[in-house]
């Protein structure tokens, strides 16, 4: 059976590639992000003989205590994490537009991988910590947006199968994201934490590796530049609109996620605190708080699916800004849960951890009803010229989002759980009212298109 035949779900057999690579970059991402705040508040940054060895750190703290006041470890560590985080993606925006411009997907999709696997190396050197943080920054702006849009370009315009591909991919990015705090966490926390960043440097590479077997299977026009026609450039006008919804839904979008990358921030650490993480007479590392989010992915992405093609087949599927603003409903219904759980937890040692994984499972649905369903809309939506820059803006949103979850998080231990808590639950439900309040007149501008 030839390549252009051969199939991977219903789905072109490139689709396999894509997924396996974003696995393992998911896989490296996610260890590491498991162990970020833990390592900085229980290692890193604790001992000041280790913190004034990392080079540019005594700047850094001195810079977000002049901006925010006398900040804590957990408020330092929290702040750098939200940079991080952020960062990774902002850069995607310059990294679409590189491969855009002048590198086309492939050659950015290499060169991001290999500053990524640097940046996992470092990690084992205390005093290159921050520069081990911007090589990944660097590579995750080049290698993010373009692998994203490639998924896109496995398909025809029209192919109706392009929002169960990036669902699918998805489960790709969250089965990386399950297995990561199981053996990066594990390793980082039970024996070393440079082993836990090692492990995860070497998933960088797998992922590569995975990357350049499948490069024959992809579309040709990712190892190139694609130039527009002048028939394209006629047309541009006719994506203005489209193209400033875009912009409006990833400005909603920075308050979805900025709740949603609570579960690596304060999150983890009431997790750690506060819940029991001894299972069945094993004494499991707190990072494995970060498997259940991954692991309600792949166990209800298959099942989402289904019934969205039964609603199909009904004319009752909603549209993709619909689907966004139920995901952020999901979301408040998930923090009112976690505002009862925080309620729980007054007055005693440690919770179930049945607790903190319902509250996960709910905020995993409204993951699913927004982050592959924007995707999808961005890659039909966007030139194909520009898919790449244009998955780069949908990840900017992530830059805010992720940022706000840093600052937000710097109040964590300046105030009660269940109001911290709180807070994320009114954010959610801005971000529903945002998204409908304006459906009309964005329902004439882009549904029509986008579905």
């Amino acid at each position: 059976m030839s390549s252009t035949t051969r199939e991977f779900l219903g789905h072109p057999i490139g689709l396999s590639y894509l997924f396996f690579t974003e696995m393992w970059e998911r896989f490296s991402y996610y260890g590491m992000r498991a162990l970020l705040v833990l390592y900085m508040t229980q290692y890193l940054l604790i001992d000041p003989s280790l913190s004034d060895s990392v080079i540019g750190y005594t700047a850094i703290a001195d810079m977000l205590r002049y901006l925010f006041g006398d900040l804590s470890v957990i408020g330092v560590s929290s702040q750098i994490y939200g940079l991080y985080t952020g960062f990774v993606y902002f850069t995607p925006f310059i990294g679409g537009l590189l491969a855009d411009k002048y590198l086309g997907k492939t050659n950015a999709v290499y060169a991001g991988a290999i500053l990524m696997a640097i940046g996992h190396f470092l990690m084992a050197f205390e005093p290159f910590f921050l520069f081990a943080l911007v090589f990944l920054i660097l590579g995750n702006g080049l290698f993010k947006p373009n692998l994203t849009a490639q998924v896109g370009s496995l398909y025809q315009p029209g192919d109706s199968r392009v929002d169960s591909a990036y669902t699918i991919y998805y489960m790709g990015v969250n089965l990386g994201a399950f297995f990561s705090p199981i053996v990066c966490g594990t390793l980082g926390q039970k024996v070393g934490w440079h082993y836990g960043f090692a492990a995860a440097g070497i998933g960088m590479l797998v992922g590569t590796f995975v990357y350049w077997r499948g490069t024959k299977h992809l579309p040709k026009e990712n190892q190139n530049v694609i130039k527009a026609n002048a028939s394209e450039e006629a047309a541009n006008e006719n994506w203005v609109r489209p193209l400033l919804v875009i912009g409006y839904l990833c400005f909603v979008n920075i308050l979805f996620w900025g709740v949603f990358e609570q579960q690596g921030n304060a999150l983890q650490v009431w997790a750690d605190e506060k819940t029991n993480w001894n299972v069945l007479g094993f004494d499991i590392p707190s990072s494995w708080f970060q498997t259940l989010n991954p692991f309600f992915i792949v166990l209800l992405a298959p099942l989402l699916n289904k019934v969205w093609a039964w609603q199909r087949s009904r004319t009752s599927e909603p549209s993709s800004i619909v689907k966004m603003a139920i995901g952020c409903g999901w979301m408040a219904v998930a923090f009112l849960l976690m505002m009862f759980v925080a309620g729980l937890a007054e007055g005693q040692e440690k919770l179930n951890v049945l607790w903190v994984a319902g509250v996960v499972l709910l905020f995993t649905i409204g993951e699913l009803y927004l982050s592959p369903i924007g995707q999808a809309m961005v890659s039909r939506v966007a030139p194909a010229r520009m898919v790449s820059m244009f998955m780069g803006v949908w990840f900017l949103s992530s830059f805010f989002g992720n940022y706000l979850a840093g600052y937000i998080g710097s109040f964590y231990d300046n105030m009660s759980n269940q109001n911290y808590f709180l807070i994320m639950v009114a954010m959610s439900l801005l971000a529903v009212v945002m998204f409908l309040a304006p459906y009309k007149k964005l329902a004439v501008w882009i549904e029509k298109k986008d579905r």
